[in-house]
Protein backbone atom coordinates (compact mmCIF):
# COMPACT_ATOMS: atom_id res chain seq x y z
CA UNK A 1 0.00 0.00 0.00
CA UNK A 2 1.29 3.47 -0.84
CA UNK A 3 0.38 7.15 -0.58
CA UNK A 4 1.94 10.35 -1.94
CA UNK A 5 1.65 14.09 -1.31
CA UNK A 6 2.33 16.36 -4.29
CA UNK A 7 4.60 13.80 -5.87
CA UNK A 8 6.45 12.92 -2.66
CA UNK A 9 5.93 9.37 -1.49
CA UNK A 10 4.86 9.35 2.15
CA UNK A 11 4.24 5.58 2.17
CA UNK A 12 5.87 3.05 -0.12
CA UNK A 13 5.01 -0.65 -0.34
CA UNK A 14 3.71 -0.92 3.23
CA UNK A 15 2.55 -4.53 3.74
CA UNK A 16 1.66 -5.78 7.23
CA UNK A 17 -1.10 -7.52 9.18
CA UNK A 18 -2.34 -6.65 12.66
CA UNK A 19 -3.13 -9.48 15.12
CA UNK A 20 -5.05 -9.27 18.38
CA UNK A 21 -3.05 -7.30 20.95
CA UNK A 22 -0.91 -4.18 20.78
CA UNK A 23 1.32 -3.60 17.76
CA UNK A 24 3.62 -0.58 18.00
CA UNK A 25 4.21 1.50 14.89
CA UNK A 26 7.60 3.02 15.67
CA UNK A 27 9.37 5.66 13.64
CA UNK A 28 10.84 9.16 13.75
CA UNK A 29 8.77 12.25 13.01
CA UNK A 30 8.08 12.37 9.29
CA UNK A 31 8.41 8.60 8.84
CA UNK A 32 4.82 8.28 7.58
CA UNK A 33 3.15 7.03 10.76
CA UNK A 34 0.33 9.58 10.78
CA UNK A 35 -0.20 9.09 7.05
CA UNK A 36 -0.58 5.35 7.58
CA UNK A 37 -3.08 5.87 10.39
CA UNK A 38 -4.90 8.40 8.22
CA UNK A 39 -5.28 5.80 5.48
CA UNK A 40 -6.35 3.06 7.90
CA UNK A 41 -8.93 5.38 9.50
CA UNK A 42 -10.31 6.52 6.06
CA UNK A 43 -9.25 10.14 6.66
CA UNK A 44 -7.04 9.51 3.60
CA UNK A 45 -7.54 7.13 0.69
CA UNK A 46 -4.84 4.67 -0.35
CA UNK A 47 -3.53 5.67 -3.77
CA UNK A 48 -1.84 2.32 -4.40
CA UNK A 49 -2.67 -1.11 -3.05
CA UNK A 50 -5.52 -1.90 -0.69
CA UNK A 51 -6.58 -1.95 2.96
CA UNK A 52 -8.80 -4.60 4.50
CA UNK A 53 -10.31 -4.93 7.97
CA UNK A 54 -11.86 -8.33 8.71
CA UNK A 55 -12.85 -8.63 5.07
CA UNK A 56 -14.20 -5.08 4.85
CA UNK A 57 -12.99 -2.65 2.19
CA UNK A 58 -12.80 1.02 3.31
CA UNK A 59 -14.36 2.22 0.05
CA UNK A 60 -16.87 -0.49 -0.81
CA UNK A 61 -17.90 -1.12 2.84
CA UNK A 62 -17.17 2.34 4.17
CA UNK A 63 -19.83 2.56 6.93
CA UNK A 64 -19.22 -0.95 8.31
CA UNK A 65 -15.45 -0.47 8.04
CA UNK A 66 -15.59 2.76 10.06
CA UNK A 67 -17.82 1.15 12.68
CA UNK A 68 -15.21 -1.58 13.11
CA UNK A 69 -12.47 0.75 14.32
CA UNK A 70 -11.89 3.50 16.82
CA UNK A 71 -9.40 6.29 16.15
CA UNK A 72 -7.54 8.64 18.49
CA UNK A 73 -5.80 11.29 16.35
CA UNK A 74 -2.60 12.93 17.53
CA UNK A 75 -4.28 16.33 17.81
CA UNK A 76 -7.36 15.31 19.78
CA UNK A 77 -9.76 18.01 20.98
CA UNK A 78 -13.26 18.03 22.46
CA UNK A 79 -15.70 20.86 23.29
CA UNK A 80 -14.53 22.38 26.57
CA UNK A 81 -18.05 23.13 27.85
CA UNK A 82 -19.26 19.51 27.69
CA UNK A 83 -18.83 17.05 30.51
CA UNK A 84 -16.87 13.87 29.88
CA UNK A 85 -20.08 11.82 29.87
CA UNK A 86 -21.82 14.25 27.52
CA UNK A 87 -18.99 14.13 25.01
CA UNK A 88 -18.68 10.34 25.05
CA UNK A 89 -22.48 10.09 24.73
CA UNK A 90 -22.31 12.37 21.70
CA UNK A 91 -19.60 10.12 20.30
CA UNK A 92 -21.82 7.07 20.89
CA UNK A 93 -24.61 8.73 18.90
CA UNK A 94 -22.20 9.63 16.09
CA UNK A 95 -20.91 6.05 16.06
CA UNK A 96 -24.46 4.74 15.71
CA UNK A 97 -24.76 3.04 19.08
CA UNK A 98 -28.52 2.28 19.47
CA UNK A 99 -30.27 4.63 21.90
CA UNK A 100 -31.32 1.87 24.29
CA UNK A 101 -27.68 0.71 24.56
CA UNK A 102 -26.06 4.13 24.67
CA UNK A 103 -25.96 4.73 28.44
CA UNK A 104 -24.41 1.35 29.19
CA UNK A 105 -21.93 1.74 26.31
CA UNK A 106 -20.80 5.12 27.68
CA UNK A 107 -20.46 3.69 31.18
CA UNK A 108 -18.30 0.80 29.92
CA UNK A 109 -16.08 3.14 27.90
CA UNK A 110 -15.56 5.44 30.90
CA UNK A 111 -14.77 2.55 33.23
CA UNK A 112 -12.34 1.00 30.73
CA UNK A 113 -10.40 4.25 30.55
CA UNK A 114 -10.46 5.07 34.27
CA UNK A 115 -12.87 7.98 33.80
CA UNK A 116 -15.79 6.68 35.83
CA UNK A 117 -15.26 9.24 38.59
CA UNK A 118 -14.71 12.07 36.09
CA UNK A 119 -17.96 11.59 34.16
CA UNK A 120 -19.35 14.97 35.30
CA UNK A 121 -16.09 16.89 34.90
CA UNK A 122 -15.93 19.54 32.19
CA UNK A 123 -13.61 18.61 29.36
CA UNK A 124 -11.97 22.02 29.50
CA UNK A 125 -10.78 21.40 33.08
CA UNK A 126 -9.05 18.08 32.41
CA UNK A 127 -5.31 17.47 32.45
CA UNK A 128 -3.57 16.38 29.26
CA UNK A 129 -3.52 12.77 30.43
CA UNK A 130 -7.22 12.76 31.25
CA UNK A 131 -8.04 14.37 27.91
CA UNK A 132 -6.21 11.54 26.10
CA UNK A 133 -8.29 9.09 28.11
CA UNK A 134 -11.42 10.85 26.87
CA UNK A 135 -10.07 10.44 23.35
CA UNK A 136 -9.65 6.71 23.87
CA UNK A 137 -13.10 6.47 25.48
CA UNK A 138 -14.76 8.00 22.42
CA UNK A 139 -12.84 5.57 20.21
CA UNK A 140 -14.00 2.64 22.39
CA UNK A 141 -17.63 3.55 22.93
CA UNK A 142 -19.08 1.41 20.11
CA UNK A 143 -16.79 -1.49 21.08
CA UNK A 144 -14.88 -1.75 17.78
CA UNK A 145 -12.45 -4.66 17.35
CA UNK A 146 -9.64 -2.35 16.15
CA UNK A 147 -8.18 0.76 17.83
CA UNK A 148 -5.79 3.22 16.16
CA UNK A 149 -3.88 5.44 18.60
CA UNK A 150 -1.68 8.17 17.14
CA UNK A 151 1.09 9.33 19.53
CA UNK A 152 -1.13 9.15 22.64
CA UNK A 153 1.66 9.85 25.17
CA UNK A 154 3.21 12.91 23.50
CA UNK A 155 3.35 15.90 25.85
CA UNK A 156 2.42 13.94 28.98
CA UNK A 157 4.47 13.80 32.15
CA UNK A 158 6.11 10.48 33.19
CA UNK A 159 3.33 9.55 35.62
CA UNK A 160 0.63 10.18 33.01
CA UNK A 161 2.63 8.23 30.42
CA UNK A 162 2.98 5.21 32.68
CA UNK A 163 -0.73 5.19 33.49
CA UNK A 164 -1.71 5.49 29.85
CA UNK A 165 0.70 2.75 28.79
CA UNK A 166 -0.80 0.42 31.38
CA UNK A 167 -4.28 1.14 30.05
CA UNK A 168 -3.20 0.49 26.45
CA UNK A 169 -1.72 -2.85 27.49
CA UNK A 170 -5.04 -3.82 29.05
CA UNK A 171 -6.96 -2.78 25.93
CA UNK A 172 -4.74 -5.10 23.90
CA UNK A 173 -6.15 -8.11 25.73
CA UNK A 174 -9.46 -7.73 23.90
CA UNK A 175 -8.71 -5.47 20.92
CA UNK A 176 -6.35 -5.16 18.00
CA UNK A 177 -4.46 -1.97 18.88
CA UNK A 178 -2.07 -0.10 16.57
CA UNK A 179 -0.04 2.32 18.69
CA UNK A 180 1.83 4.93 16.65
CA UNK A 181 4.79 6.42 18.52
CA UNK A 182 8.34 7.72 18.20
CA UNK A 183 9.14 6.74 21.80
CA UNK A 184 10.85 3.41 22.43
CA UNK A 185 9.59 3.60 26.03
CA UNK A 186 6.02 3.29 24.71
CA UNK A 187 6.97 0.19 22.75
CA UNK A 188 8.84 -1.57 25.55
CA UNK A 189 6.03 -0.91 28.04
CA UNK A 190 3.03 -1.95 25.94
CA UNK A 191 3.84 -4.67 23.42
CA UNK A 192 6.20 -7.36 22.21
CA UNK A 193 5.55 -6.68 18.49
CA UNK A 194 6.79 -3.66 16.56
CA UNK A 195 6.64 -2.37 13.00
CA UNK A 196 9.41 0.16 12.32
CA UNK A 197 8.67 2.75 9.66
CA UNK A 198 11.31 5.04 8.15
CA UNK A 199 10.87 7.38 5.19
CA UNK A 200 7.58 5.69 4.35
CA UNK A 201 8.96 2.16 4.26
CA UNK A 202 8.68 -0.74 6.68
CA UNK A 203 12.25 -1.54 7.74
CA UNK A 204 11.33 -4.09 10.42
CA UNK A 205 8.24 -6.10 11.37
CA UNK A 206 8.93 -8.50 14.23
CA UNK A 207 8.80 -9.14 17.95
CA UNK A 208 11.04 -7.11 20.23
CA UNK A 209 12.92 -10.27 21.16
CA UNK A 210 13.68 -10.97 17.49
CA UNK A 211 14.63 -7.37 16.84
CA UNK A 212 16.96 -6.97 19.83
CA UNK A 213 18.15 -10.55 20.27
CA UNK A 214 17.10 -10.46 23.94
CA UNK A 215 14.34 -12.42 25.65
CA UNK A 216 13.17 -9.51 27.82
CA UNK A 217 14.32 -6.34 26.04
CA UNK A 218 14.21 -2.94 27.72
CA UNK A 219 13.70 0.45 26.12
CA UNK A 220 17.50 0.91 26.18
CA UNK A 221 17.98 -2.33 24.26
CA UNK A 222 15.48 -1.18 21.66
CA UNK A 223 17.09 2.28 21.49
CA UNK A 224 20.42 0.77 20.55
CA UNK A 225 19.00 -1.33 17.71
CA UNK A 226 16.59 1.38 16.56
CA UNK A 227 19.27 4.06 16.26
CA UNK A 228 21.55 1.71 14.36
CA UNK A 229 18.70 0.70 12.07
CA UNK A 230 17.74 4.26 11.16
CA UNK A 231 21.37 5.15 10.70
CA UNK A 232 21.74 2.68 7.83
CA UNK A 233 18.11 2.78 6.68
CA UNK A 234 17.85 -1.03 6.73
CA UNK A 235 16.84 -3.63 9.26
CA UNK A 236 19.59 -5.23 11.30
Amino acid sequence: MGHSYRGRRALESVDTALPLGVTALLGPNGAGKSTLLGVLSTVLSPQRGRVELNGLDPVRDRRRYRESLGFLPQQFTAPAHLTVAEFVTLSAWWRRVPRRERASAVERALESTGLGERARSRVGRLSGGMLRRVGIAQALVNEPPVLLLDEPTVGLDPRQCNALRGMITELGREHTVLLSTHLTEDVAATTDRVVVLDEGRVVADSTLAELTGKAAPTASDLDEVYERMLGVGQPV
